[in-house]
C-alpha cells in the first residue's frame, strides 16, 4: 500500500487494525514468555524446596565420610526445609553459575552469599544467618586479645589479599607480617611454626582448628566481617518472609549458634 492510500485509511479502520496488532502481540507474547509462579507456591504444591550450595567450601559445605553432603549450610538448608515444609534437594552449585542457576530457577534460593551492591541490583538478600569474616588465629598459650597485641609477634598472610589489607592496615608498630604468594603458603608457614599468627577466614581457621588440635589454635579477634544471606530471585516477598522467619527462629531459640560452635568452632557473634 502507498503513502496516500494509507493516509487515507478511515481512523476507525486505522484503530481496528491497531487493536488486532496489539491483540495478536499480547497472545504471542503470553504463549512465548508464560509468567513464572510464584516461588513459595511451587514449593508449596510440589513440597520440594531446591537450595544451591557449595560442596567444595568447608564447614559450610563439603562431603563426608560417609559421601554425603555436611555443613553448616546443609544443616541451614535443612531448617529452611522444615520451616517450609518441605523436602530439601541440595544442588550443587559453583561460583561462576550459581547466580545463573537462581535466575533460571534451577535453585530457589542460594546459600553463602555475601551482600554486595553489585548483586543486590539482581537478587535479594534474607537476614544474615552465618558469620563470615577475616581473623587472626593463633595457639591459645599466646596472649593476644586485640590489635595492639601484635606488637612484637609474626604474623602469616598470603600476599596482596584483603586479609593482608585488613592486617596492615590495624599492625602496630614493631609486628611483622612475613607474606607468602599464596594462603596455602601462609597456612604451611604458621603450621610449622615460621609464623606465629595467621590471617584467615573463619572458613579455613575453623577447618584448621578442627584438623590441627596439637597446636591448639583458636580465633584471637576478627578483623573484616561479610555474613552470609540466603540469596533469592527479586519480587518473592512470600519466600523471603519465610526464610526470614526460619532464621530469626533460630537465633532465638540458639540452633544458629550451635550450628556455628559445631562448624566454626565460635560462638554466633552478638551483632549477627
Amino acid at each position: 500500500m502507498n503513502a496516500t492510500l494509507r493516509t487515507a485509511l478511515p481512523l476507525r479502520a486505522l484503530l481496528s487494525r491497531a487493536a488486532v496488532a496489539l491483540a495478536c502481540a499480547s497472545a504471542f507474547a503470553a504463549t512465548a514468555m508464560p509468567a513464572h509462579a510464584d516461588t513459595l507456591d511451587t514449593i508449596t504444591k510440589s513440597g520440594i524446596v531446591r537450595i544451591g550450595v557449595f560442596e567444595d567450601y568447608p564447614p559450610f559445605g563439603s562431603i563426608g565420610p560417609d559421601m554425603k553432603p555436611q555443613g553448616y549450610d546443609i544443616d541451614m538448608a535443612n531448617l529452611i526445609g522444615k520451616a517450609l515444609n518441605a523436602k530439601v534437594e541440595l544442588v550443587q552449585v559453583t561460583g561462576d553459575n550459581r547466580m545463573a542457576y537462581l535466575a533460571d530457577h534451577k535453585a530457589d534460593l542460594l546459600l553463602s552469599v555475601g551482600e554486595t551492591p553489585e548483586r543486590a541490583k539482581v537478587i535479594d538478600f534474607s537476614q544474615a544467618y552465618a558469620p563470615y569474616y577475616l581473623a587472626v588465629f593463633g595457639p591459645k598459650n599466646l596472649p593476644v586479645k586485640g590489635a595492639p597485641d601484635l606488637a612484637g609477634k609474626t604474623i602469616a598472610v598470603a600476599r596482596g589479599t584483603l586479609e593482608d589489607l585488613s592486617v596492615t592496615k590495624v599492625a602496630p608498630a614493631g609486628a611483622t607480617i612475613k607474606r607468602f604468594d599464596d594462603p596455602n603458603g601462609a597456612i604451611a608457614a604458621f603450621l610449622s611454626g615460621q609464623a606465629q599468627l595467621l590471617v584467615v577466614g573463619n572458613d579455613v581457621g575453623a577447618t584448621i582448628i578442627a584438623r590441627h588440635p596439637a597446636i591448639d589454635p583458636e580465633q584471637k579477634f576478627s578483623l573484616f566481617s561479610s555474613p552470609d544471606h540466603a540469596g533469592l530471585n527479586k519480587n518473592e516477598p512470600r519466600l523471603m518472609q519465610k526464610v526470614n522467619d526460619a532464621i530469626a527462629g533460630a537465633r532465638k531459640d540458639g540452633s544458629l549458634n550451635v550450628m556455628s560452635q559445631k562448624w566454626l568452632h565460635a560462638s554466633l557473634p552478638a551483632d549477627l
